[in-house]
């Protein structure tokens, strides 16, 4: 990953207008930050969320809060609690995720 011209700045997240996106079953709520081809979200699941789809783009994920699983397509299963990160880049280990719990992500693609 390459970052280029993103001035220093702050983000206060609880200014960010969230965004609602409907899974399988429950919610994921974004607040985003776009910065060119980069894009920045805090991302809270709701307990029982189950996503709606297996995804190939690549993330760097950081678990702030609660518990998130993570299920790749060849059988592997990942769990991430407060201050553990997953990452993968784009087209390798498709992978779903789900949270009985909620979860609290950041998550930089």
């Amino acid at each position: 990953m390459r970052m280029t011209d993103i001035p220093f700045g702050t983000t206060d997240w609880s200014a960010i207008e969230p965004t609602t996106h409907a899974g399988d079953v429950g919610v994921a709520t974004w607040r985003t930050r776009t910065f060119g081809d980069l894009r920045v979200r805090m991302v809270d699941y709701s307990a029982g969320y189950v996503s709606d789809h297996w995804c190939s783009k690549g993330h760097i994920l950081f678990c702030v809060d609660g518990e998130l699983d993570t299920d790749l397509a060849d059988g592997r299963k990942f769990t991430l609690t407060p201050g553990m990160s997953y990452q993968v880049a784009d087209g390798t280990d498709a992978h779903r995720s789900h949270s009985a719990k909620g979860a609290r992500l950041f998550i930089v693609d």
